[in-house]
């Protein structure tokens, strides 16, 4: 099982060299305190062993960010973030946010010579891993299993897939975050010396 399956032409699209994304249905909430729940990093420079490849990992994960389009994203308590926007029956009412993708040529991903948008299961997992920590309700219905993330231990992989002839596999090959607590939390993103790190803190 692989993580994403297109076959379409390449097609190029300008991203951003640093990136501050967080997670939210309201930018303007005050902000009188945060708490930094959970913070991690991963290198960019070895998702995968050949340079060549390891550059269109990186670069589908950097485009993801740039496809969630704002530069700050809160989860009020309740709301829930998906990876993609086929999901599972009991999110459908607490979906708020999700990013904005489907991984394949139309959405400008490139293609790894096995897979459109090859990559974007290393950032669901960074998203897991920092969530899970946090105290979130993180679910990821399907396990890495089959291939290991760099820098993230196998409890935390997460498969991700989007087709659009394959809506029940593609709502289990999803990632769900609830937020289970009292106060807004904002998943911070940032790109900065070729490592990728996520911060969730909460707002008090």
């Amino acid at each position: 099982m692989a993580c994403i399956l297109f076959m379409m032409p390449d097609i190029a699209v300008k991203i951003s060299t640093a990136l501050i994304i967080s997670l939210t249905s309201n930018p303007f909430l005050p902000r009188s305190h945060e708490v930094v729940l959970s913070s991690h990093e991963i290198s960019l420079e070895n998702r995968y062993p050949v340079k060549s490849v390891n550059e269109i990992f990186k670069y589908n994960i950097l485009h993801t960010l740039d496809l969630m389009g704002e530069e700050e994203f809160i989860l009020r308590p309740g709301e829930t973030f998906a990876f993609h926007d086929d999901v599972m029956p009991e999110y459908k009412d607490s979906l708020v946010k999700t990013t904005n993708a489907h991984f394949n040529a139309q959405d400008g991903f490139k293609f790894s010579g096995l897979y459109y948008g090859d990559g974007v299961c290393h950032l669901a997992s960074l998203i897991y891993w920092v969530a899970l920590d946090a105290g979130l309700n993180a679910k990821a219905p399907v396990n890495h299993n089959f291939m290991p993330i760099p820098e993230i231990s196998r409890e935390y992989g997460v498969s991700i897939y989007s087709n659009p002839y394959s809506k029940g596999a593609n709502s289990q090959q999803n990632l769900y975050i609830t937020n289970n607590r009292q106060n807004p939390v904002e998943f911070k993103f940032e790109y900065r010396d070729e490592k990728l790190k996520l911060e969730v803190v909460e707002l008090n």
